[in-house]
Formats: C-alpha cells, sequence, structure tokens
C-alpha cells in the first residue's frame, strides 16, 4: 500500500483516478488499469492476473471445477472475503463461471488462458535456469580472483 501511495504522488492525478476507478472493479480491455493508462488487453490482463491470489486460483480450477470452501481450503490462507473478490473479478473478467451445482469452472476463455500461460511456464523455468547457472559462474570467477 505504502508503495502504491508513493507512485500516486509521483505520477499525479492520473494514477489517482485509474486507482479510484479500479477499486473493487474488474480490470477491463480499453479502460485505464493499475500501472496503466493506455487501455491495452495486455495490460488489463497483467492487472487482473497480477492480483493476490488470482493465478493460484486459476491454478486450483484448472485440474477441476471446486466449490466455495474446497478452493479456499486449498488456497491455505486466502480469506473468505479475498476469495469472493477474487471470483468475481474473474467471473466478470469471463475467466470462470459458476456450475449449475455451485461449483466454479473455467470457462473456454479461461482454459485458453491456462494454456498461453503454460508457455510463460516454460519460458520461466529456461530463465531460472540461466540465472541459476549464470550465478554459478559468477560465484566461480569471483572465488577464482580471491
Amino acid at each position: 500500500m505504502g508503495n502504491e501511495i508513493s507512485y500516486q504522488k509521483k505520477h499525479g492525478a492520473a494514477v489517482r483516478r485509474v486507482v479510484k476507478a479500479r477499486a473493487g472493479k474488474a480490470p477491463v480491455p480499453g479502460t485505464p488499469v493499475r500501472g496503466s493508462t493506455s487501455g491495452r488487453p495486455i495490460m488489463a490482463a497483467l492487472d487482473l492476473l497480477g492480483r493476490r491470489w488470482a493465478l493460484r486460483i486459476l491454478w486450483e480450477l484448472l485440474a477441476q471445477p471446486l466449490g466455495f470452501r474446497e478452493l479456499q481450503a486449498r488456497c491455505g490462507d486466502i480469506s473468505a472475503s479475498v476469495l469472493s473478490t477474487r471470483l468475481q473479478e474473474l467471473r466478470k473478467a469471463a475467466i470462470i463461471e459458476p456450475e449449475p451445482g455451485g461449483k466454479w469452472q473455467l470457462t473456454v476463455l479461461g482454459t485458453e488462458l491456462a494454456v498461453a500461460l503454460s508457455g510463460l511456464q516454460a519460458w520461466s523455468l529456461k530463465w531460472a535456469t540461466q540465472l541459476e547457472a549464470g550465478s554459478a559462474r559468477a560465484g566461480g570467477a569471483r572465488k577464482k580472483r580471491l
């Protein structure tokens, strides 16, 4: 919260409007979102997915539809109010939907998002491996100089 306030002071009225507009609302392409006033769809998607617990909820629903309490238990420390807020945001974004039995499931768009994120997952593993290899080489080089 403190970082957001200092960011608001630094970037002025436009950021204050964005923060006020997004309070309790799902990010929507074509509108200003956290970190961007451009309205670009990618920025809205990153805002939505960057919200606390959003990716974890998607991950849990990827395997199977889950009810509220079951989803809360799988997510661990998530409060009922935060889970409820995230579910509504993801529903408004057409990423998830309730089943007739009351469980939450991914929509077709949500499943497509999961497929798109699998590419990011593969990239992140490669990235981590390269960083680890670079750290090992850098650490070894430093030892040789000492």
